[in-house]
Formats: C-alpha cells, structure tokens, sequence
C-alpha cells in the first residue's frame, strides 16, 4: 500500500495537535497499521535524543512512542531551540545546522530548509503506511506564509489532506475555526477535511447551531468533539508547568522540591515524574513570587547558561541557595545548571550569547568552555553511591574540566560522568531523563531526604496516557470518515474503525 497522509493544524499554538496526533497513531496502529509520526518545523526548547544520535522534538518522540517504533530526527528535521529573545539555535535533520539564527533571518532561510524537509518525509513514506503530520502554531499566520514549511506550505507540496483543530477551553472556538479557514488560500482550503473541537466540557447538543453555521460557511464537516480530559500528562514541546494540573500542584505532601524557572530553561520533561511522584509537592521558582522553603533544589538545563546565571543572581537566589545548603538542604545541576553550580563558564566563541566569560556559583571546583561541538547521546550506568541503575541522555555544547569531576556523580559504561560535592550536599549532571527510571529516581530522591519511596513508574504512566488519549480519539472522532480521508483500503485493516 502507498503510505497515506493526513495532518493536524491548530487554530492556535497549544490548541492539542501534539495530543490528537499522538491519540491518531496509536489508534491507526491498533487497527493494524504502520504508522509514523511527522513534524516538519518545531519550536521546542523539550527535546530527545534518537538511538543514533540525533536531535528532535520531545512530542514526536513521544509519538514515536504511540506508534510502537524508535524516534528517529526524520521525524522532526527542522528544530528551532530559542537561546534569545530573537535568536535561536537552528536543528536540521538531528544536527546543528546554525547558531544565533534570528527571526528574520530564518524567515528567508526557510526555502532552503525545504529540501530537507521532503526529503525526511519521503523517507517515513518508504517505510510506513501512514504518516501522521504534525503542524505548528496556526496555519492562519498569513505574514510567515511565504516559503511556509510548517502548515499549509507543506501540505501543499505533498497534496495531503487536513484536519484542524482548535481548544475550546480558549473562547471562541467558532470565529478560530472560520476565521483559519477564511484566511486559506483557495487551494489550500480544498485541503482542509474536517475540523476537530478539543477540549470540551459540558452537553456537546449545545455546540449543534455552532458547528452546523460553521459547516454551511466553509463546506467542512466536523470530525469530532474530543472531550476534556482530567489529569491528562503528556509529554509537551512547551513549558511544563503550564501543563501540570492544579490537583498536583496544591496537593499536601511532606517532601518539597524547587525548580529555578530561569530563561531559556530547557529539557521540562526531566521533572514530570517528580511532579507525578506521590510524595513529592514541587514548585517552580519564579521571579515574581517569594523562594520556597524546599528540601530539594534543582537549577535545570538551559539554551544560554550565562544569561540564566546572571539571571540567578539578579534575583538573589544564588543567596537563597547558599542558605538553604547551610540548612543541610539537598542541590542538583543538570546540564546547564551543572555548568553554573561551578566557578566559571567561557564562551569565547559566542555560541549562546555574547562572547566572553562569566563567573559561576562557584559552589563545584570545575570550569565550563562552551564548543561548537554538541554531544549527543543516549547513556546507561550507575549511581556511584548505591549502584542504582541510571539512564539517560546528553544535549550540551560545553566541556568541563576541574577537581569536582574526581567524585562523580554516575558511572557509564566504565567513564565518569557529573560530580558530587564533598560534604555530599551538591549532585551535578549533564544526563537528562535522570528521573525517568524508577531506580534512579528513588536513589536520588532518598539521597535528597525523602524517606516515604513509592514504586511509581513513570514510563508505564507515559504508555497509560498514551492509551488515555488513543481512547479519547477513537471515541469522539469519525474514525471511519478518517480512513475514508486517508484513502487506506479496508483489506489492509485488522479490524474496523468505529
């Protein structure tokens, strides 16, 4: 069978393509088929390392997932990473293709990222039945339409059908979905099959006069009403926080954790199962509200160390940290936050920011040199305190060097990795996903002071949810109008769609 394509675009950024997409292959896979997913340009500073690798988006990693299949940087061959207001770091096919990329450059840079991106494609559709096709912020953004690779610029060049979906949750779900469609060229609205509704509560007969103008106007039908779901926790391409819900962060527990909201903060997904842990309450410290008292510290990665260090101690907290380590509290660096827990980061190349050198916390005897090299790997080992099993996986563009890295942190595979102060106060690490495994989590989290230790395991939650949202998918969306859309043969189905 010739792969089938289908794509979901958002009236809006977070308007729940990363969710439909995933809950739409793992559906289309249960019903006996290949399937893979597909991104043509992201913006995420949540990203995942592929067996090989390479670099890409944490969503279609996830999707990946859904699909029963290995992420691979085909999946997501255009990644733009922010490291400034206006700057980013620019990720083709898994690897750095530029630094400092500003808006307006990569605006006229975009036709020659094409190539790369058909390319990529047709390499999924040798390999899969379906490609599901993911796109980015909202197709109705007519100032960025020229040389498009997002949304309708690429459904263009492949002729593939779309589904768009906008949230409810955000008020005027109606005037988002004309109002897209109104602003679509004419060939580019012949594509569009069917509109999705996400996010819904409450007596779906209320939506009928809505959706049957709507209908009228454009000649879409509605696809379906995908229903709010409570304590949904998939792995997001945007900030994390803004995701957990309220349940988790108001509920009591003994044990607290602090996460430095800093700049450019990268990699979110790292504390996820810190948040879904059943003993742990965490917070994110933020610029405009008071410093928690915590157990725990942790100062993430980041796209520009310096900046976020400057950024620390702008706001007093390398202060708050000082005092909370004299109280016997528990401090982690990871990646980023590794570097600015030592005495100095050089830069002297201009990869993140302004060249130059800054002074660090000083709180780790090592130094950090930012190259232009960028390691990237999937990684396993061992905690060097207990032997707890570790993996996880790199994204950094620096190298330090100093005593601190004599006690490390973790062994892999016979090499020393991080560092642990001396008064074993401080954990330092570049390995992202630390908490994914559940004997790491539990060691570093008894390491931290938690003494009530659950068997939670955060990857069998990611699967659950997947499931939660598959579910969702094939109960409220016209799945066999999907088929229908895909042009896929009832031969090469298992089973009948609902």
């Amino acid at each position: 069978m010739k792969s089938k394509v289908l794509m979901v675009q958002g009236t809006t950024s977070n308007a729940g393509k990363s969710a439909i997409v995933t809950g739409l292959c793992k559906t289309l896979v249960d019903l006996g088929l290949s399937v893979a997913p597909f991104k043509p340009q992201n913006m995420s500073l949540n990203s995942a390392v592929t067996p090989c690798g390479k670099e890409l988006g944490r969503a279609q990693a996830m999707q990946a997932m859904a699909c029963g299949i290995e992420p691979h940087s085909d999946m997501n061959p255009v990644l733009l990473k922010p490291s400034s207001d206006t700057g980013s770091q620019l990720i083709v096919q898994g690897r750095v293709y530029a630094q400092m990329v500003e808006a307006s450059s990569y605006h006229n840079l975009k036709a020659q990222l094409i190539p790369y991106v058909l390319e990529s494609f047709y390499n999924l559709a040798k390999k899969y039945d379906v490609i599901i096709v993911e796109g980015a912020g909202s197709p109705a953004e007519i100032n960025l339409a020229k040389n498009d690779i997002a949304n309708m610029g690429f459904a263009r060049q492949v002729e593939c059908p779309v589904l768009i979906v906008s949230d409810i949750e955000r008020g005027g779900v109606f005037a988002h979905l004309y109002g897209t469609w109104a602003l679509l060229n004419e060939k580019e609205r012949k594509l569009v099959k069917g509109f999705i509704i996400n996010k819904f509560r409450g007596d779906k007969e209320l939506l009928n006069s809505g959706i049957d103008y709507v209908s009228q106007q454009t000649n879409v039908p509605l696809i379906g009403t995908i229903p709010y779901i409570n304590d949904l926790h998939l792995q997001a391409e945007d900030s994390l926080s803004h995701e957990i819900s309220s349940d988790l962060v108001t509920r009591q527990a003994k044990f607290t954790v602090t996460i430095l909201k800093i700049p450019y903060i990268s990699n979110e997904t790292d504390f996820e199962p810190l948040f879904l842990y059943p003993n742990i309450k965490v917070f994110y410290a933020e610029s405009n509200k008071v410093f928690p008292k915590s157990d725990l510290i942790i100062i993430p990665g980041c796209k520009n160390v310096r900046e976020a260090l400057k950024f620390i101690i702008e706001k007093s907290w390398d202060k708050e940290i000082l005092r909370h380590l004299r109280y016997g509290g528990k401090l982690i660096g990871i990646c980023g936050g590794f570097q600015i827990l030592g005495k100095a980061i050089h830069d002297p190349s201009g990869i993140e920011g302004s060249a130059g050198s800054s002074q660090g916390l000083g709180l780790l005897e090592l130094e950090t040199t930012i190259t232009k090299n960028k390691q990237l790997k999937i990684v396993d080992g061992y905690l060097t305190y207990n032997r707890a099993f570790v993996r996880g996986y790199e994204i950094h563009m620096g190298v330090s060097t100093g005593k601190a890295l004599d006690i490390p942190a973790i062994i892999l595979q016979n090499q020393h990795e991080g560092a642990v102060s001396n008064d074993n106060l401080i954990l330092g690490t570049y390995l992202h996903g630390l908490f994914d495994e559940n004997s790491s989590l539990r060691s570093i989290m008894e390491w931290a002071g938690l003494t009530e230790l659950s068997n939670f395991d955060y990857k069998s939650n990611i699967l659950n949810e997947i499931n939660k949202i598959a579910a969702s998918v094939k109960n409220n969306l016209n799945m066999s109008e999907i088929i229908k859309i895909l042009d896929i043969p009832s031969a090469a189905l298992s089973c009948q769609p609902r």
